[in-house]
């Protein structure tokens, strides 16, 4: 794109949103799932497999002089830290310069990052490089949640969406059977094996990048970046390949848009717009972050310490018990991610975040009272996690679709960062601290604070939640770009499609 194309200002009036979101669901579409939905899975591997060597990178001849309360603590947080900086970064060049070079970008900054860990050798190379690998992977939550949203027809955004966004989890088994055998000393010895498990997400990543390079830009980017001759090249391909799967045509687009192309949005009006304008949604958006994030990275980075410290499970075990729940937790959306286009988002927002803190406060109750074995443990934290791993992906699909395109990619960015920043950059420090005590009463005060920010998010999701199910993005939040029509309209969006689906 020349520059004095974008600058150029042309209004067009285009039909290509309501086009893609009347696309019936296909194999191209699972090309565009497993192309981009994949990371997710690097980033559950990562997360489990730290949470799983910290015990034996603490034990003596694992090459580094570190503490476990340093890895599930100080590295954790340095990993989260560097992740919302990355996301804030990143965000902002993806919605400059558009979704697929930053997913590429971002991609083959996590696998440079991660493979360079399996070199540590030193203390500070590992908080560094733990910090550049979540650089990448906080770029790839706003680039890949913005290329999803935009690509996948309205009727199954959100649940493919949380299946998507919980393929995390996929990743966590993964993690966990793998740091099963990678400590094992009778197959590699104490300072070889857990190399090898980050080497192996290095590998994983060289795998999905080539993947990714078949996965198109966003037409909805091409189109208000003054590219819109792309960008209808790329739909009439898309429709063509979904076409020569079905028996009949593809259905009539109905809605048109008519937009003032420009470059680029600057800070102040993406402020003006999320804050001022959708301040109830920022609220919103807030909550969801803030509750998710501490439950998660409090919980999962410190869940193999309270298995060795709690209940003396040997640290080359601990792989076992995270493999279960993290199926838990891949379950949840799986199962119920259709009910957030079906029942509706406000109803499954707020009620996936209630009982997960409900069912949290009980198992603290029950561990309080010395009532649980390690596998009894596991077994609450699968019912949690079942429901807060559904709510959780939720966050991602709120704030990725109830803000106007322009600032998409910033606005996923920052609500990732700040809420991150709130609870997943204290919450691995003070549940470090907390569990590192041994005192049980500790260990419970953390899982209580957890909870009751999961509780107090479902309750602002019950009054704030947006009815977005099977709406255009367009409807949901007018572009920035969007401009009257001839017939005085902004926007005309399609009516609601059916049901059918993955």
């Amino acid at each position: 794109m020349s520059t004095a194309q974008a600058e150029s200002g042309r209004t067009i009036t285009t039909d290509i949103p309501a086009r893609l979101d009347r696309l019936p669901w296909s194999r191209w579409h699972w090309t565009i799932v497993i192309g981009l939905g994949t990371v997710w899975i690097l980033d559950g591997l990562e997360v489990t497999v730290v949470g799983n060597i910290a015990p034996r990178l603490s034990e003596p001849g694992s090459g580094l002089p570190i503490s476990s309360g340093q890895v599930t603590g100080l590295a954790a947080a340095l990993y989260v830290a560097g992740a919302c900086i990355g996301a804030l970064f990143w965000g902002r060049l993806t919605d400059r310069w558009g979704r697929k070079k930053l997913f590429m970008i971002t991609l083959a900054v996590y696998l440079a990052a991660t493979a360079l860990t399996a070199f540590s050798f030193h203390t500070w190379w590992f908080f560094l490089f733990r910090f550049l690998t979540g650089f990448g992977i906080g770029g790839e939550y706003a680039a890949i949640n913005s290329a999803i949203d935009e690509l996948i027809p309205a009727k199954f955004r959100g649940r493919v969406d949380l299946m998507i966004n919980g393929s995390f989890w996929l990743g966590a088994v993964g993690g966990a059977l793998l740091s099963i055998v990678a400590l094992d000393t009778s197959i590699f010895a104490a300072d070889v094996g857990w190399r090898l498990t980050f080497a192996l997400g290095a590998v994983l990543a060289l795998v999905i990048l080539l993947v990714r390079r078949h996965v198109p830009e966003s037409p909805r980017w091409l189109l208000i970046h003054g590219r819109d001759d792309e960008a209808e090249r790329i739909v009439t391909s898309i429709e063509e390949k979904v076409e020569a799967g079905r028996d009949e045509p593809l259905p009539r687009a109905e809605g048109e848009i008519t937009i003032r192309q420009r470059r680029s949005v600057t800070f102040m009006e993406i402020g003006r717009t999320v804050f001022a304008k959708y301040r109830r949604r920022a609220t919103l958006g807030f909550a969801l972050f803030i509750g998710q994030a501490f439950l998660y990275n409090a919980i999962t980075f410190g869940f193999g310490a309270i298995l060795t410290q709690f209940f003396d499970v040997p640290s080359g075990n601990t792989g076992y018990y995270f493999a279960v729940i993290a199926v838990g937790n891949f379950m949840g959306p799986l199962l119920l991610g259709k009910l957030f286009d079906t029942v509706g988002r406000r109803v499954m927002i707020s009620s996936t975040y209630l009982l997960s803190g409900l069912l949290l406060f009980g198992t603290a109750w029950l561990f309080d009272r010395g009532s649980l074995s390690a596998t009894t443990m596991t077994a609450c934290w699968c019912a949690v996690l079942f429901f807060a791993s559904a709510g959780a992906s939720s966050a991602y699909l709120t704030v990725s679709e109830v803000f106007p395109m322009e600032t998409r990619a910033m606005s996923i960015a920052f609500f990732y960062a700040l809420g991150t920043a709130a609870g997943g950059i204290s919450g691995p420090l003070l549940f470090a601290k907390l569990t590192e005590t041994g005192v049980v009463g500790d260990t419970v005060l953390a899982f209580q604070i957890g909870a009751g920010l999961m509780c107090a998010a479902g309750l602002v999701a019950a009054f704030l939640a947006v009815k977005a199910e099977r709406r255009s993005l367009e409807d949901i939040a007018k572009p920035l770009s969007a401009v009257a029509d001839p017939a005085g309209e902004g926007v005309r969006p399609a009516p609601a499609p059916g049901t059918a689906g993955p």
